[in-house]
């Protein structure tokens, strides 16, 4: 083949599926599970507490958001224990066009979240550039709230990365492998967490 590379790395030899996977192997080998534990170890307090969770993203990154709520909801279930408490900001799409219609787009989170968020709740930020308004804004109404705010970005992270509690950006300037690696963080981070709370219930933790 004779194809040149998305990449702008042009080789007659370049095979386009083996390029990609290849890519975003190493991506994920180079995530960095301190910051993915962080971020589960905070989760997994939230789910101590009874907080709330409340994910936003655009685009892809709201599907991921929306996919995210849903693993975290039912993924995460061990009979006898609690539940974790996981919204998707992303799904009510008719008061997301009413806050954006009415208003502006960069309310279509913040002032959804304004109706739920609590004290020591968590609000996932999901945002491949990390500077996307929408979700800057829902930043500043979770800081007005004491909540808690994860981001997850790809790099460099923009502004998204510098006013997270914690963080983890995918390492790649691509943005489809950094949605993919979002979607891989979503399924470690849950599982990681029924494991937790799985470990919990048979040593003596909550209920």
């Amino acid at each position: 083949m004779s194809n040149p590379s998305p990449d702008n790395q042009p080789s007659q030899l370049y095979d386009p599926v083996e390029d990609y996977l290849s890519r975003l192997e190493r991506t994920v080998n180079r995530l960095s599970r301190e910051d993915i534990w962080a971020v589960v170890q905070v989760m997994y307090r939230a789910w101590q507490d009874g907080k709330q969770i409340f994910l936003i993203g655009n685009g892809g990154s709201a599907a991921t958001a929306s996919h995210m709520a849903n693993d975290l909801n039912k993924l995460t279930i061990v009979e006898g224990m609690p539940r974790m408490k996981a919204i998707a900001l992303t799904d009510n799409v008719p008061l997301m066009t009413a806050w954006s219609n009415d208003t502006s787009y960069e309310n279509a989170f913040s002032e959804q979240m304004r109706n739920f968020i609590q004290t020591g709740d968590i609000v996932v930020c999901i945002s491949t550039s990390g500077n996307s308004p929408s979700i800057l804004r829902a930043v500043e109404v979770a800081r007005q709230y004491e909540a808690t705010v994860i981001g997850l970005t790809g790099e460099p992270g923009g502004i998204l990365r510098k006013t997270s509690d914690y963080c983890i950006a995918v390492p790649d300037d691509h943005i489809g492998r950094q949605e993919d690696g979002h979607m891989i963080l979503d399924h470690v981070i849950a599982n990681t967490l029924r494991n937790l709370i799985y470990t919990a219930k048979h040593t003596g933790g909550l209920p």
